[in-house]
């Protein structure tokens, strides 16, 4: 397994897309149920390698706002699921040093669910070995939509001269106000779309789509892809001299 390999030029965030959970479990005649606990698993390996590996913030789509559309027992079960994970994960991420953020429109998620959020983030917020970002009831789309409702309602109430709203205003009302944009951006299952993830943010990303399903994305393939990424020719527009 690879540990503590130093990657010259490796992204500081990394953004993943973690697709393929219900068709590696339907190919072992399991339920999807099966596959998205597996992903689960997979998190956390992929988390603890995130700091040798020079990744100071991982951002995670656990859960889309397309995703309710999903039949009624996978989205229970997965709502059950993220309440198992913050509560078994949450004195590990406190020993690890891994900050915990949540982002996406909570207001449709159970109650319990989010005071397992907060509760998550208060114990986390003194970490600093890595920035974790889990986003849960959250689509790009919507998020920029409440972002500019935000922003419309400091412009009425006179905190914010309309003249002064540039390309620099709207992120800080973004639900990633406190983090970098990624530098790369993760898909695994081999589809090449980005499914309303991050769009404001992943303007200059590096994207790498992948067939590996989640739940079998490891520590060594993460690793060969942040190596990939290192060796790309990053212009944001402007022309290598």
């Amino acid at each position: 397994m690879a540990r503590n390999i130093p990657l010259t030029g490796g992204p500081r965030h990394v953004a993943i897309i973690m697709d393929g959970n219900g068709r590696w479990a339907q190919s072992r005649g399991r339920p999807r149920l099966f596959g998205h606990h597996a992903g689960a698993r997979r998190v956390r390996e992929i988390v603890s390698a995130c700091p040798d590996l020079g990744v100071d913030y991982l951002t995670i789509f656990a859960f889309s706002t397309e995703n309710w559309k999903r039949t009624q027992t996978e989205v229970a079960g997965l709502m059950a699921l993220f309440r198992r994970y913050i509560l078994k994960e949450m004195q590990e991420f406190v020993k690890e040093n891994v900050r915990v953020r949540f982002i996406g429109d909570r207001a449709r998620l159970d109650k319990s669910l989010q005071s397992l959020m907060d509760e998550a983030e208060q114990m986390t917020q003194h970490c600093t070995r890595l920035h974790l970002t889990i986003a849960i009831n959250y689509g790009g789309r919507d998020e920029v939509a409440r972002a500019t409702k935000r922003l419309a309602e400091d412009v009425a109430g006179g905190r914010l001269d309309p003249a002064d709203v540039d390309q620099e205003t709207l992120p800080r009302y973004l639900d990633t106000c406190l983090l970098p944009d990624p530098d790369l951006v993760i898909r695994t299952s081999g589809e090449a779309r980005i499914s309303n993830f991050l769009l404001w943010q992943s303007a200059y990303s590096e994207y790498e789509f992948i067939d590996t399903l989640w739940p079998d994305f490891t520590r060594d393939i993460f690793t060969d892809v942040l190596r990939s990424y290192g060796a790309r020719d990053r212009r944001f527009g402007a022309v290598s001299g």
